[in-house]
């Protein structure tokens, strides 16, 4: 996506600017990075995706659908299925089979159960990776350690 740690940006030397500028600086770097990738040396084992994550409807989910092979939406079961329709329609407006993009995004919740039930609804909604925080500096690793076991048991 544009990025949203300025942090980073200043560690970087990188100006930090807008949303929208930042949108337009990764659209204009994604042909050279997809190039670039094309030519590691040594080559690569497999192909390296590219992921892009976001859910602008105007520019993100447009760079989705123009070069990603992964969109990790930032979403919910409640607000995914609009996100999905708009990448869909940029799909359809770049001649890609929208079914060719990976689904990814976060998994809200704390407790177990809550997390369980999130992750089952997005799954049943095509969302094939999902990420859960574990917070810091000091991580607790219980949400994640109840997705992988989710995941295993399904």
């Amino acid at each position: 996506g544009s990025g949203w740690m300025q942090k980073d940006y200043e560690q970087y030397g990188y100006e930090f600017g807008t949303a929208g500028s930042r949108l337009d600086d990764l659209a204009e770097a994604l042909p050279r990075i997809t190039s670039r990738l094309a030519k590691l040396n040594p080559a690569p084992l497999r192909r390296i995706p590219i992921l892009i994550g976001g859910q602008g409807e105007r520019k993100t989910l447009r760079l989705v659908a123009e070069h990603a092979d992964i969109w990790h939406s930032f979403t919910n079961a409640t607000t995914y299925p609009g996100k999905a329709e708009v990448l869909g329609r940029h799909c359809a407006d770049t001649g890609r089979d929208p079914d060719t993009v990976e689904r990814s995004s976060g998994v809200e919740g704390r407790d177990a159960d809550t997390l369980v039930a999130n992750a089952e609804a997005l799954a049943g909604l095509g969302v094939t990776l999902m990420t859960v925080g574990c917070g810091g500096p000091d991580y607790d690793l219980r949400p994640a350690e109840t997705l992988v076991r989710w995941r295993d048991n399904r």
